[in-house]
């Protein structure tokens, strides 16, 4: 049973069959947030739902039969622990209101099933868990360098452009927007100009009223703007995120490598399986051939008895 079980799950159309089911899993949750379409077709969404979680309790029982007596391997496997999770969550018969969000959350869930059935996204959701303490380095560094360049932007500008500059959060949270590219270059006129000549207007003016600022005193400075701006960007857009891009890289590589050797060990296992399985057979081959020979034997054992009981009759009767 558990060879037929192993057979099944390696197969490349039970692959294909399962990502076909997820794929329908994934168009059936997306059909449940229209309101009307689901009040309208409850039945037959809550009827497809059923089939695909009873599709994925079978998949489960096969992966686990196919482990044979060692079916605990099967949670040795994240991808698989998170999919048995999953499916224990979306049988649990949840009559509460409270809980029935829950639910739901796992059904959208059952989404990132998508992950475990391609390899290649196995890779990426990988680099990325490997790459989280690197990013974290990354992270603080992104953090001291809007730091640094938070404090120095709100002693350079909060007399002038109170908006985006007026204390250090504020300043930290504008040069953010900057780092995206997202109208940074705004930013960097309201202070090469002056806020009075460029971007602020009378609405901008009786919104810093409410923060205490009843005068904004507009100053340029071209300058001093210009290399803050500029020195920023590169060293922020330029350098500190694409320290991230290669962190992700780094973890790719690392995730790729961690996957072909769990591949090989995987073929690996399997070939020591096909060999036993052989090796069993041929047992059983031994065991029919020896039974057949000592029958044999014993058919022979006894014609040599009838022929010597003949002939001792024959030589009496002479």
């Amino acid at each position: 049973m558990s060879l037929i079980c192993k057979r099944i799950a390696e197969a490349n159309w039970f692959s294909f069959f399962i990502f076909g089911v997820i794929i329908a899993a994934s168009v059936v949750v997306g059909m449940q947030t229209y309101t009307e379409f689901e009040a309208r077709h409850h039945v037959l969404l809550s009827t497809l739902d059923t089939i695909i979680l009873g599709i994925f309790v079978i998949e489960v029982l096969i992966k686990i039969i196919a482990e044979g007596k060692t079916p605990w391997k099967y949670f040795k496997d994240s991808w698989n622990i998170f999919d048995f999770t999953i499916v224990v969550v979306c049988l649990l018969p949840i009559q509460n209101n409270e809980f029935v969000a829950v639910l739901r959350l796992a059904r959208v869930l059952r989404v990132m099933k998508l992950v475990s059935a391609i390899p290649r996204l196995q890779i990426l959701v990988g680099a990325v868990l490997k790459s989280i303490p690197s990013i974290g380095y990354v992270f603080l560094l992104a953090l001291v360098h809007f730091y640094i360049y938070g404090c120095m932007g709100t002693f350079l500008f909060s007399e002038n452009d109170p908006l985006h500059f007026r204390n250090l959060q504020t300043s930290m949270l504008s040069l953010f927007r900057a780092v995206t590219l997202e109208a940074w270059t705004d930013l960097l006129y309201i202070n090469m100009y002056g806020s009075a000549n460029f971007g602020y207007e009378e609405s901008t003016y009786k919104m810093l009223e409410k923060f205490g600022y009843q005068e904004v005193k507009s100053t340029a400075a071209p300058i001093v703007s210009s290399i803050y701006f500029i020195s920023f960007i590169l060293t922020g857009a330029m350098i500190v995120l694409n320290l991230f891009v290669g962190v992700m890289l780094t973890g790719m590589d690392e995730a790729k490598k961690e996957n072909e050797l769990l591949n090989a060990a995987k073929r690996q296992s399997s070939d020591n399986i096909d060999i036993n399985a052989e090796i069993l057979e041929m047992e059983r081959q031994l065991r029919e051939m020896s039974n057949k020979l000592s029958q044999n034997l014993l058919i022979l054992n006894k014609k040599v008895e009838e022929n010597s009981e003949n002939i001792k009759n024959i030589s009496e009767d002479n």
